[in-house]
C-alpha cells in the first residue's frame, strides 16, 4: 500500500529587519554580535565627545547592551532585533524579540493549529488572524503600563504574533513579539508608526527548509 510522506517542517525563518537594525543571536554568537554593536555606537557618538570619556561610553553601552540580551534570553528569546542607527536623529525605543518555538496541545483531536489560534483569539481582547508565506498566524496589540510591582518599569506598546511552524509534530509555534516604550506625554501618532513599521517587518517573514 502506497504512503502519504508527511512534508518536512521548516528549519528556520527568514525575516528582513529595517535599515539601521542589527540581529543578535541568542544561543551562540551573542557576544560577536554584541561586541559589533557596541563599537558601531562608539563610532557614532557626536563629534567633539571628549576621547577621555570614550572607554566609560563604551562601558556603558556595553552594560545596558548586556541587560537587554538577559532580559531578551529570559523571556525564552532566540533572536533579538534592534535598531542601531538612530532615525532623523531619534533613537527607537523598540525591539523585536523571536521566541525558540513552543508545544500548545490541539483544541481537540483531530484539529489542527487554526483551532488553537481562534481558541487564543477568543482569549485575546484585539486579536486578529492574519497570513504570513501562507501560514495563518494570530497578531495581537495592547498598551502595557508601568507597574514596578510586576518589574514593568516604563510603559511600552506591544505587538505580538504567534506563527504556528508548518508540518510539525508535536504542533509547535513561533511567537514573534514588538515592545516600543512609551514616554510620558508623547505623541500617540509616533507610536502608530512604529507599529506599521513592525508590521511592514514581518511581512517579509518567509520558512525556510533544508
Amino acid at each position: 500500500m502506497a504512503t502519504t510522506e508527511q512534508p518536512p517542517a521548516p528549519n528556520g525563518f527568514n525575516l528582513v529587519p529595517p535599515p539601521g537594525w542589527d540581529v543578535i543571536p541568542l544561543h551562540a554568537g551573542t557576544k560577536e554580535a554584541m561586541d559589533r554593536i557596541v563599537h558601531k555606537a562608539v563610532k557614532q557618538l557626536p563629534v567633539g565627545f571628549p576621547k577621555d570619556d570614550v572607554p566609560k561610553a563604551r562601558l556603558k553601552l556595553a552594560q545596558e547592551m548586556k541587560k537587554v540580551v538577559r532580559r531578551a534570553a529570559a523571556k525564552g528569546g532566540m533572536t533579538l532585533y534592534l535598531p542601531t542607527e538612530r532615525l532623523h536623529g531619534v533613537a527607537l525605543p523598540v525591539s523585536i524579540i523571536a521566541s525558540e518555538p513552543i508545544e500548545i496541545p490541539r483544541v481537540r483531536p483531530g484539529s489542527g493549529p487554526e483551532a488553537v489560534l481562534l481558541a487564543l483569539a477568543s482569549q485575546t481582547p484585539g486579536a486578529k488572524l492574519r497570513e504570513l508565506d501562507d501560514t495563518a498566524a494570530l497578531r495581537s496589540e495592547r498598551d502595557v503600563p508601568a507597574d514596578t510591582a510586576r518589574g514593568i518599569d516604563v510603559a511600552h506598546r506591544q505587538v505580538e504574533y504567534v506563527v504556528p511552524i508548518p508540518d510539525s509534530a508535536p504542533d509547535q509555534y513561533l511567537t514573534f513579539s514588538f515592545s516600543a516604550l512609551i514616554a510620558p506625554g508623547s505623541d500617540p501618532a509616533f507610536y502608530d508608526t512604529l507599529v506599521e513599521l513592525f508590521d511592514a517587518v514581518m511581512s517579509t517573514f518567509r520558512w525556510s527548509y533544508a
